[in-house]
């Protein structure tokens, strides 16, 4: 090899290095870790939208709670309604059958 040869393999060695090096120090500055400042803003993000949206499911949560409670408590009336007519109608069919029992012992 001439002496021209090895300078210009030197120079491409050093050229690619520089090169490396270049490409190296900016990936290195995209991928750095976060400073302390940035990590505790991107927690309290972070913690704010945990806050936002548990808060959110208790809201939905709290008004399934209440649909359910009002039309359980719909549904109870109207068992009630059912119950107490029925109740109802029992006691008058057993006065009914007193009545009768009676006539028909006094007969």
């Amino acid at each position: 090899m001439s002496g021209e040869d090895r300078g210009s393999s030197l120079a491409t060695v050093v050229v690619s290095f520089l090169a490396g090096a270049a490409i190296g120090s900016g990936l290195a500055l995209l991928f750095a870790p976060k400073t302390g400042r940035e990590v505790r803003e991107q927690i309290r993000d972070m913690t704010e939208d945990a806050v936002d949206k548990i808060k959110e499911y208790a809201r939905e949560a709290q008004d399934r709670i209440k649909s359910t409670y009002e039309c359980g408590k719909e549904a109870v009336m109207e068992k009630k309604s059912i119950i107490s007519s029925a109740i109802e109608a029992g006691k008058e069919a057993m006065e009914k059958e007193k009545e009768r029992l009676s006539e028909q012992h006094k007969a």
